[in-house]
């Protein structure tokens, strides 16, 4: 590998080798590890985001490697772990089992008179959990050999075993969440374990000690109480009182300076794409109009870097099944895998200085 990487030349031909962004690294050279999760079983609105991962790693090999924050960071060494077959078979099964009841509850039945749905609920919540355990063991070992680790969706449901694999390392971290969804829903649909209830069940977990959430735009009454009484463990930047203060002159620079105030020293970015304006990603599952632009998020990702917090790991969910949306993704995975090498290295300065 050693070799291999001294011949590589970053400006040449994307050669497909199987590897995002064709980089010439395999897991054991790789310090970022990232693994596709092909698992949209709760959605309930548009699917194919459970070919996400697929269509990120497929468009990756045409991306240019030169970052403007991070010019060398392709050089800390990125990986994607082969996407697994047999949670994408399992995902298709499952996910035509929960249409059955997504289906009767919005005809306004209950599932307590269909005991056969009620089994098949019981039986995806299974699933969905034996998925959530796989990427806590993987994730889990990934950090113990001192890798850095991120994750693809799939729904936003995928990383939940990350983040309970993170809470085994860090006492203390905050999640900086970008969705046009609050995911703060008590088992939606009946689902424990579904898309809309992801920063429900993260809010179990002690260690995560805020959630910053931020271009919310399509929420319920439940979730705003939510975050209403959470005594401030949870806060909410909602895009329509985000556009306001923008028109009023404030700059968006100090709208993430405000931002960031609110986050401990380790932080978790939680990129769902819906948290963008939808002509970035318009197969997402639940587009909503409205939305950061790319280069917003960016620029709070670069300010959370500027202000000395360390990136511990992120994920990118609900890229949908096209090839536009996979080319966004791409680009997205690209800049936070370098913004994660670049925190982690100015990390590292300020504890030697």
């Amino acid at each position: 590998m050693s070799h291999q990487l001294q011949e590589y030349n970053p400006s040449g031909i994307g050669q497909i080798n199987g590897n995002l962004f064709a980089l010439p690294f395999d897991y054991e050279s790789a310090n970022l590890i990232i693994f596709g999760v092909p698992w949209e079983v709760t959605v309930s609105y548009g699917a194919g985001t459970a070919n996400g991962p697929q269509r990120v790693l497929d468009a990756s090999p045409q991306l240019d490697l030169f970052d403007f924050d991070n010019p060398d960071g392709w050089k800390q060494g990125i990986f994607m772990v082969e996407i697994p077959q047999d949670i994408l078979e399992k995902n298709e099964y499952y996910r035509t089992l929960a249409a059955k009841i997504i289906e009767r509850l919005e005809q306004g039945k209950p599932l307590t008179n269909t005991p056969d749905l009620t089994a098949v609920l019981a039986e995806i919540n299974q699933a969905c959990q034996q998925v959530n355990q796989w990427l806590f063991e993987q994730s889990k070992q990934a950090i113990e050999k001192g890798k850095r680790v991120a994750v693809i969706g799939g729904d936003h449901s995928s990383p939940l075993g990350y983040f309970q694999a993170l809470a085994a390392s860090y006492a203390n971290y905050g999640i900086l969440h970008i969705d046009a969804h609050a995911d703060l829903r008590d088992a939606y649909e009946g689902f424990e374990f579904s898309h809309a209830s992801i920063m429900f069940n993260a809010m179990k977990l002690p260690q995560i000690s805020k959630l910053v959430q931020v271009g919310l735009r399509d929420i319920c009454h439940d979730e705003v109480q939510m975050i209403n009484q959470s005594h401030g463990r949870i806060v909410a930047y909602y895009d329509p009182a985000m556009k306001q203060k923008l028109y009023s002159g404030t700059t968006w620079m100090d709208l993430c300076r405000e931002i960031i105030s609110h986050l401990p020293e380790y932080v978790y970015i939680s990129f769902d794409v819906d948290g963008l304006d939808p002509k970035y990603c318009s197969s997402t599952g639940t587009p909503v109009p409205g939305g950061l632009e790319l280069e917003q998020a960016f620029c709070l990702f670069r300010e959370l870097i500027n202000s000395g917090r360390k990136i511990i790991g992120f994920d990118l969910c609900e890229v949908g099944d096209a090839e536009w949306d996979g080319n966004v993704g791409a680009r997205i995975v690209y800049k936070l895998a370098n913004l994660i090498d670049l925190s982690q290295r100015r990390s590292s300065a300020f504890i030697q200085d």
